[in-house]
């Protein structure tokens, strides 16, 4: 879809199109016949725009069926909860008004910032991408769309000029390049990492989203360095600079640099760094914790370990264990009623003994998962059960159990 079909498609003639494609088979006759009534690419570009809306309903809700989208920005987008919890997060670390936001997405950025409330100016190369942007702030801001506003700059000085001029603080969303199948090396981000950093430091407070498997050594110094789940899947890193240097609740106590931070949505629960060794190798005991993907990215381990009073089952892998339940935001915690070898005929008698008729199969940090096992046949049963495939003291091993709450 290019600008000018997209601009087709907000007039009022294209909302009838785009109306009249909504619960259609796009292969149907009603289709054809719409093929015949509006300009070829409008009817495609309609397709598209309910196929990504029903899509992109896991991220924005019902929302998302009045906003507009491409593939590509629909696939970077931030998760409306993330997007919201991060404005306002901007809002109360900085207590600015005023932000600019470089790479528009399709806007949700803006509208979470300005619904924050800050006046925001976002800017991107891509013209369509700036449209697409103010499309979405008209429909979802409501009165906020005065306070958010989407600019076209043609290279990243004007970029930059622009974001800085009316801003207290920035933010920076990049996206990394698809390279060639068989590439090897760094991944490249668009706007270019460098760049970004060099921006956020020429104003001292901003941020900069990343994709959540950047590497170690490409993370900055900054104040901090935040990974966030949602719904228990990791949606970006977020790189945090001019935090402020005292904990508002303790004026007297400073915050250390470089930190950590582990962030869970929707229930919004944090866990920072706290300098802790790596946490020591147990046995497998009565309970087994499942750290979010936040938390692994983040390389929180011991913390979680310090809290639930537990260890790692083996080196190479993330699960953690302990004899006492702790309620904890930032792990699934199981109930481990056997530890098996892998062995699938004595797994198959003990669900056979134990009347288990529906089995849930995990796996994290096993050597391999036999095919034998995809085949594994459950026994008629009532009851319920999951098998968590992994090693413990660098054994295969079969975890029997179910989970908690």
């Amino acid at each position: 879809m290019d600008l000018r079909t997209f601009e087709g498609l907000l007039t009022e003639r294209g909302q009838v199109l785009l109306a009249a494609v909504s619960g259609l088979d796009p292969a149907g006759e009603m289709a054809a016949r719409l093929r015949g009534e509006y300009p070829a690419e409008w009817v495609l570009a309609a397709v598209e725009q309910v196929r990504l809306r029903r899509r992109a309903v896991a991220k924005f809700g019902v929302e998302a069926y009045r906003m507009y989208f491409t593939p590509d920005s629909l696939e970077h987008s931030s998760p409306q909860a993330v997007a919201a919890y991060r404005g306002v997060r901007i809002l109360n670390e900085f207590g600015i008004v005023n932000a600019g936001a470089v790479g528009c997405g399709v806007g949700v950025d803006a509208v979470e910032m300005a619904r924050a409330p800050m006046v925001t100016v976002v800017v991107d190369q891509d013209p369509l991408a700036c449209a697409v942007t103010q499309a979405n702030v008209r429909a979802l801001g409501g009165i906020v769309a005065e306070f958010a506003w989407a600019q076209q700059c043609a290279d990243l000085a004007a970029m930059a000029e622009e974001a800085v001029r009316y801003s207290e603080s920035v933010f920076i969303s990049l996206a990394q390049r698809r390279g060639r199948e068989g590439d090897v090396g760094a991944p490249e981000y668009w706007p270019p990492l460098e760049w970004a950093l060099d921006v956020v430091r020429e104003v001292g407070e901003g941020a900069v989203k990343v994709p959540p498997d950047i590497a170690g050594e490409a993370i900055p110094d900054c104040s901090e360095t935040e990974w966030i789940s949602y719904g228990g899947q990791v949606t970006e890193a977020v790189l945090w600079f001019g935090l402020s240097e005292h904990d508002a609740d303790r004026p007297d106590t400073p915050v250390p640099h470089g930190v950590r931070r582990a962030t869970v949505l929707p229930g919004g629960a944090s866990l920072t760094s706290r300098g802790l060794p790596a946490p020591a190798v147990c046995p497998v005991g009565r309970y087994l914790y499942e750290p979010d993907d936040a938390v692994v990215r983040a390389g929180l381990l011991a913390e979680v370990a310090q809290d639930v009073g537990g260890g790692l089952i083996d080196e190479t892998t993330t699960y953690l264990t302990a004899d006492t339940l702790h309620a904890t935001a930032f792990a699934t915690a199981y109930e481990i009623t056997d530890v098996l070898p892998y062995d699938v005929e004595k797994l198959q008698a003990l669900l056979r003994e134990r009347g288990i008729g529906e089995l849930s199969v995990k796996e994290r940090g096993a050597a391999v998962v036999p095919d034998e096992l995809s085949r594994l046949g459950t026994p008629p049963g009532p009851n319920t059960a999951t098998v968590i495939l992994t090693r413990a003291a660098r054994v295969p091993v079969m975890l029997l159990g179910h989970p908690i709450g």
